[in-house]
């Protein structure tokens, strides 16, 4: 069973930083909203046949995100730390293949605790560009992963708007560039870059009208210049959708603008109850949009909504969080969302 989860970032012209992603799964995953304080433990492991041992690390920096609470210990696939680094995790399969490790390797993460590890230890894209190298990222099926297996790959934002995809193919580290600024699933990212050369013909100024014989046939409406652009809820599709909306979008002005922009983006590729469904033996699955977060790099600022709660946000402002230093869980679906506002006294008289 695939889900489709996608990502999209936005730099303001005051150059606040903005990334969004949505969470699509056809599974109760049990998310959990996390905190980890600066200095939490890691305990970084080997594959048990390798009998290495375990090392054990203090975080540096706070840490705030999403994790799979199905999965003991969980895992986290989507956060953001103190100093205003970003991950998302997206589904990877058919293309995912982690990292050997052999028994003189000295540093090692598995799959499960490689998003902790990551924000915990790391300020920048650049730090976990050089980082990345060091460390062997595996899994087995030693691993407790719940339903689908965690075929991954990742894109880090940080708050200068350096943005990084990172994937595991063949057994080896892959880092692209994120030129896109946007990222869904399968295939890998420098496929879906390739299959974006499909669509150069879109662009966001349509015909108005053409001469056809005697007579000057006039457009039915704005938008024909997006005619082509695929509608379909495959992660190809929604590669393009996304990556065309994210480049041509109005540049926001500032964070709360950018947080907008993002929002409709994320809108394009949202998935109702039904839409996305396939059959797993004699069940009917769908994937769904389950929660959709909104990660304010600049401000330190995370927004979340989830299936029950899509048009209101909640915002959690992270520096209070961070503020509190010990660690903190609830379930995505527990927090407490704000009601529709009530508008009837601006009209009544």
């Amino acid at each position: 069973m695939s889900a489709p989860p996608d990502f999209a970032d936005s730099v303001a012209a005051d150059n606040s930083v903005i990334a969004g992603r949505t969470m699509e799964w056809a599974f109760d995953m049990k998310w959990t909203l996390v905190s980890q304080p600066k200095g939490t433990e890691l305990t970084l492991s080997a594959p048990k046949d390798l009998d290495l041992p375990e090392v054990r690390v203090a975080t540096k920096y706070p840490v705030v995100g999403v994790s799979a609470g199905v999965i003991p210990g969980g895992a986290l696939l989507e956060g953001q730390n103190g100093e205003g680094l970003g991950m998302s995790g997206n589904f990877l399969p058919g293309f995912t293949e982690y990292q050997t490790v052999t028994k003189e390797d000295k540093n090692y993460v598995s799959i499960l605790s490689f998003g902790s590890w990551a924000l915990g230890n790391h300020a920048t894209v650049a730090e976990i560009r050089a980082a990345l190298p060091t460390i062997k990222v595996w899994s087995d099926s030693s691993l407790p992963t719940g339903p689908t297996p965690p075929t991954i790959h990742f894109v880090f934002t940080d708050r200068s708007g350096d943005s990084v995809v990172v994937e595991y193919i063949g057994g080896e580290l892959r880092m692209h560039d994120n030129f896109a600024h946007v990222l869904t699933n399968a295939p890998s990212y420098d496929w879906h870059l390739l299959n974006t050369r499909n669509y150069l013909n879109l662009a966001t100024m349509g015909v108005t009208s053409r001469p056809v014989g005697n007579a000057d046939v006039t457009a039915l409406g704005q938008g024909g210049g997006s005619l082509g652009l695929p509608a379909d809820y495959t992660p190809p599709s929604r590669f393009v959708r996304a990556a065309f909306l994210r480049h041509y979008i109005e540049q926001p002005a500032d964070a709360g603008e950018a947080v907008q922009a993002i929002g409709h983006i994320l809108n394009t590729v949202d998935i109702p109850l039904g839409i996305a469904q396939t059959k797993d033996g004699d069940q009917v699955v769908s994937d769904y949009t389950q929660w959709v977060a909104i990660k304010d790099l600049t401000n330190n600022k995370l927004m979340l909504a989830d299936y029950a709660h899509r048009t209101t946000y909640l915002t959690i402002d992270l520096d209070t969080i961070f503020a509190q230093d010990k660690p903190t869980s609830v379930l995505v679906s527990d927090l407490p969302y704000p009601a529709a506002i009530d508008g009837t006294a601006a009209l009544k008289q």
